[in-house]
């Protein structure tokens, strides 16, 4: 059975098995801006019947989002002042895929030290996400991190930029920050994302969690 908008029906395909239309094939591209961590094309598009659209793309280098849970059930968050938004924003530690050859895991083992001052001996991948799929290819992969030791004193990252230099650190309760979610007090998206999938995983006892090497089925452009 198909629904009326023309999508298969749940029961007889994910949407994950959903192939791309051929047809929506890339006619020219025009990078309109280079900054130094981003930049933004014009892409002219071929629709389906041969109409051609215009779709403006932030192009972004991907990102790792940590969900530290400790032996008490407390997920550490970082608060940082974050321009766009004007505000300081209570988040999960995270951080861009901005070095070259770096696997998403081994990023996310060096974000958790920097922001957070902690190593973690276990790690799992929870949850891959397009943050914004309409407007930026932006890709980004929430990790697990439990079974948390500090990092030492000797080891300890030094932070340069203005913005880090004024990040703070708290564990909260899992529960705690779910109702923060839920009551929008928690905005960042992938945050409440990360802290929904912690909460999930461990009410059902973290079972079946995807190795933190996993491949992603979208591929980093």
């Amino acid at each position: 059975m198909r629904r009326p908008n023309g999508f298969p029906s749940s029961s007889s395909r994910r949407a994950s098995d959903v192939p791309a239309d051929a047809s929506y094939s890339v006619a020219s591209s025009t990078e309109v801006y280079r900054g130094k961590l981003m930049s933004f094309r014009r892409d002219e598009v071929v629709m389906p019947g041969g109409r051609l659209a215009v779709r403006e793309v932030l192009v972004h280098p991907g990102a790792v989002v940590i969900a530290a849970v400790d032996e008490l059930g407390r997920i550490v968050m970082v608060r940082q002042f974050r321009h766009p938004v004007r505000r300081y924003c209570t988040e999960l530690p995270a951080g861009l895929l901005d070095v070259d050859g770096e696997p998403p895991y081994r990023a996310a083992v060096r974000e958790l030290a920097e922001e957070a001052g902690l190593r973690a001996a276990s790690w799992h991948t929870l949850l891959d996400l397009a943050t914004s799929p309409g407007i930026s290819d932006e890709i980004v992969r929430v990790l697990l991190a439990r079974e948390l030791s500090t990092v030492d004193d000797a080891d300890r990252y030094l932070p340069s930029d203005d913005e880090e230099v004024g990040m703070t650190v708290e564990e909260i309760d899992l529960d705690d920050a779910v109702r923060m979610a839920l009551a929008g007090e928690l905005e960042n998206a992938a945050t409440v994302a990360g802290v929904l999938a912690a909460a999930r995983a461990r009410d059902a006892g973290w079972p079946d969690l995807r190795p933190a090497d996993s491949p992603w089925h979208r591929a980093i452009q």
